[in-house]
């Protein structure tokens, strides 16, 4: 277990990268004085996939772990099959038991390339309220008041707009609450957007004679578009387990006003040389892109390794910068009387489908509307398009692929 004796090193771990601490004072205090603290994380088994955002809070558990300290990931199996608006305006779907594993599996592969595993204790929320009987549930619900929850963001806009909230919504955040209980919490992780769940919390440790969690937030990280948080629905968001190419590729292509900012949330670069920066790039004396360069080195090296980045970092200068067509590009056989259409012209809205270029085919046409599809090098302006075996198809700035004919002689058997 090691103490904090530095203020310096107290101040970083409090102060970057940190919104709000609930409280300060506190923390600091159990901090210094050596107490092995039980570091309280929430998984959302409906939303499995993590993003950069997510990575904000876990690079500060990390760093905590590393002075000693556990960290508790209670896994949400029960409260998935409640449904949790969390800031949205609809109630989440319920998921069964067998979604629920498979999503936490997914999870956790994703959590733990940033949290040690080995200093990590995985809670099951069903450990607990597998016995809870009604009265438990009438217990908790009485020590806390219909007022006290409409003061929650979402549930307040809900009620005023006269859009329906459940019974089952409303004890979320109580179950939430009684998490901290069951573990015991000395402080619990999140985002500003969480803070009302996180004190509630920290209310119920204190009516049940525990010491009250600290409570640790921290900024919502702005996403790719430059206006809103990294989230995926409004895409424009970098996932974790993207390929190390496509990590470096959508750092290189964030606004340069979030630079210093991803610089703070996303990577270790001490202080002083983040003021230099920020400087720099205020007074035009650096070129951006070379320091969005050694950001995005810096978070490939930390969700895959050094060499990894290196590679991603050279992908980047070939393929993006000097527009250079990869060595190995995916190929992909297709019958291509299959998409065939009018006049020698093929759907190529479906073929990217088919190809696993996009997700969707309103996906495709949105790309190819926007000017972002090409076939090679000749820039689609509609969704039907000639196409020859073995053409080159391009999505955006780093995925490829060439079509192959199956139908093509000598391929019939491909």
């Amino acid at each position: 277990m090691t103490k904090i004796t530095s203020d310096h090193s107290l101040q970083r771990l409090l102060k970057r990268g940190v919104a709000e601490i609930i409280t300060e004072d506190k923390l600091a205090e159990l901090l210094k004085s050596g107490k092995r603290l039980r570091l309280k994380e929430g998984l959302d088994p409906s939303a499995p996939d993590l993003h950069l955002g997510h990575m904000v809070a876990l690079r500060k558990l990390r760093q905590f772990q590393e002075l000693g300290h556990k960290v508790v990931l209670i896994v949400g199996d029960w409260t998935a099959r409640i449904g949790d608006p969390s800031g949205m305006s609809i109630m989440r779907p319920m998921l069964s038991a067998e979604e629920v594993e498979a999503n936490a599996k997914t999870y956790m592969e994703q959590f733990f390339k940033i949290v040690d595993k080995e200093k990590t204790e995985v809670r099951w929320q069903s450990e607990w309220y597998n016995q809870f009987g009604l009265s438990d549930i009438i217990s908790l619900s009485s020590r806390f008041t219909v007022a006290q929850l409409l003061v929650r963001d979402d549930f307040n806009q809900r009620y005023h707009q006269g859009k329906p909230i459940s019974i089952a919504e409303i004890l979320y955040p109580l179950l939430q609450a009684y998490d901290s209980v069951a573990i015991k919490a000395d402080v619990e992780f999140g985002g500003t957007d969480q803070k009302f769940n996180l004190l509630l919390g920290r209310e119920l440790q204190e009516s049940l004679g525990q010491s009250p969690q600290q409570v640790f937030l921290v900024p919502l990280l702005v996403g790719t578009d430059g206006q809103h948080k990294m989230s995926k629905s409004l895409k424009n968001y970098i996932g974790i387990t993207e390929p190390p190419e496509d990590i470096y590729g959508k750092v290189m292509s964030i606004p340069d006003s979030l630079i210093t900012s991803y610089l703070e949330l996303l990577t270790d670069t001490p202080d002083s040389d983040l003021e230099e920066i920020k400087e720099s790039l205020e007074h035009n004396t650096v070129n951006p892109m070379e320091i969005k360069k050694m950001l995005a080195k810096d978070i490939v090296t930390q969700l895959y390794d050094k060499k990894v980045a290196e590679k991603a970092a050279d992908y980047f200068l070939r393929v993006v910068q000097k527009k250079e067509i990869p060595q190995a590009i995916p190929e992909f056989y297709l019958k291509f009387s299959d998409f065939y259409q009018d006049n020698g012209r093929y759907d190529i809205s479906r073929i990217l489908v088919s190809g696993g270029l996009v997700k969707s085919r309103s996906q495709a046409l949105r790309l190819i509307k926007e000017g972002a599809v090409s076939i090679d090098d000749a820039k689609l302006i509609g969704p039907l398009a000639s196409l020859t075996s073995g053409s080159v198809i391009k999505v955006g700035k780093l995925r490829f692929a060439k079509i192959i004919n199956k139908e093509s002689e000598g391929e019939e058997n491909e």
